[in-house]
């Protein structure tokens, strides 16, 4: 049985969150655009008698804080919530979280958190969300990539959340397909919740774009191409596995290519039948994936 809670952080932010399970070992599972936490209620439960899982609605997401300004977006207050979120979770300032598990956005906000605090994770488990450096470089040197990407340039426009609510949200169902196909796991069901979700607005999600310095470029001056990202600040030891569905038509397989410079502690599962949406399409495999990283 899921249950929902709010979680109020000592900085003032509140994030809604869904739950399974009691005591240890502890789980936190962050999802990304344009999803909210429900996404895990099947992994969730599959794991609640061997796990205590958590899942929030990251901040602008339905019942969570959601604040106006855009720089409220940007990663470091993104990461100061997980940070506090663990924090309270795990209830002990020296114990660490059992497992970080992270989709997408979320996994964009896990691997900062790994590598500025990874006394408080034990292990990271990321799924289709690229680590910052590989990210990066490909948007710089990819076409592949650039085109992939080109929906971020959408979403950072001033009206993007006015756009995608028309006409039923005409504009978001696609992100969930695959070649313009209603994807199978998408039952009449979980549309509606994705459709009662968005209707709580879109500010939100779409901020986290519109905060993130890593987009396509637009030409030769952009400020992409002067970023730098230090290897100290992006280097991640705490013990990683990546799941990797290579189906993903979002983000290309060139972003694993040379990430253990940035993960010494790495192994990749890449998964040839799966999408950007593998916690959909194969629930079974990632929560068998969580439960073998926890024993």
């Amino acid at each position: 049985m899921i249950r929902c809670f709010d979680l109020t952080l000592p900085h003032g932010i509140t994030l809604a969150c869904r739950g399974v399970g009691q005591g240890a070992p502890r789980v936190l599972l962050l999802h990304g655009f344009p999803e909210a936490a429900f996404v895990w209620d099947d992994v969730m439960q599959r794991l609640a008698p061997h796990a205590a899982c958590v899942a929030p609605n990251l901040r602008g997401y339905p019942g969570s804080s959601a604040p106006v300004d855009v720089a409220a977006y940007r990663a470091k207050a993104l990461v100061a919530d997980v940070v506090a979120a663990i924090q309270g979770l795990v209830g002990a300032p020296d114990t660490p979280l059992d497992l970080l598990v992270a989709h997408d956005w979320g996994g964009a906000l896990a691997w900062n958190l790994a590598a500025q605090r990874p006394e408080l994770v034990k292990r990271l488990l990321i799924v289709n969300s690229p680590h910052p450096a590989t990210f990066l470089r490909e948007l710089r040197h990819s076409p592949a990539q650039q085109a992939a990407s080109a929906y971020m340039t959408f979403l950072c426009r001033p009206d993007a959340e006015a756009l995608l609510a028309e006409n039923g949200f005409a504009r978001l169902w696609p992100f969930l397909s695959q070649g313009g196909r209603t994807p199978a796991w998408l039952t009449p069901e979980l549309r509606a919740r994705y459709e009662a979700s968005w209707a709580h607005g879109l500010t939100g999600p779409v901020n986290y774009y519109r905060a993130s310095p890593l987009r396509p470029p637009a030409g030769p001056a952009d400020p992409l191409h002067t970023l730098v990202l230090p290897d100290e600040a992006v280097t991640v030891r705490v013990p990683t596995t990546v799941l990797w569905g290579e189906q993903d038509v979002a983000l290309g397989p060139g972003l694993l290519d040379g990430l253990a410079r940035w993960v010494p502690d790495l192994a990749v599962i890449r998964v040839p039948d799966a999408s950007h949406w593998i916690v959909h399409e194969q629930a079974a495999l990632v929560a068998q994936t969580i439960r073998r990283l926890l024993d």
